[in-house]
């Protein structure tokens, strides 16, 4: 993320030659897919959590009854 910032900060003083903007650009293109993938790596991370946590809390619920017992 820090290369990507600091990609955009050198592509808006707009002192880089017209080949070396293509160049940051290109780079910043890559860099953003990678952090789009990671971030996507993340969520679906999350979602298996909360998932498994659900569905830990869900058998705990259904084999307890009221007194705590198990059915």
């Amino acid at each position: 993320m820090a290369q990507l910032e600091t990609l955009v900060t050198q592509l808006e003083s707009g002192q880089l030659t017209l080949e070396d903007s293509l160049s940051a650009f290109e780079q910043g293109v890559q860099l953003t897919r990678q952090c789009q993938q990671q971030l996507e790596q993340a969520q679906l991370r999350v979602r298996h959590l909360q998932d498994s946590t659900t569905s830990s809390h869900d058998t705990e619920t259904t084999s307890t009854d009221s007194d705590g017992a198990t059915s």
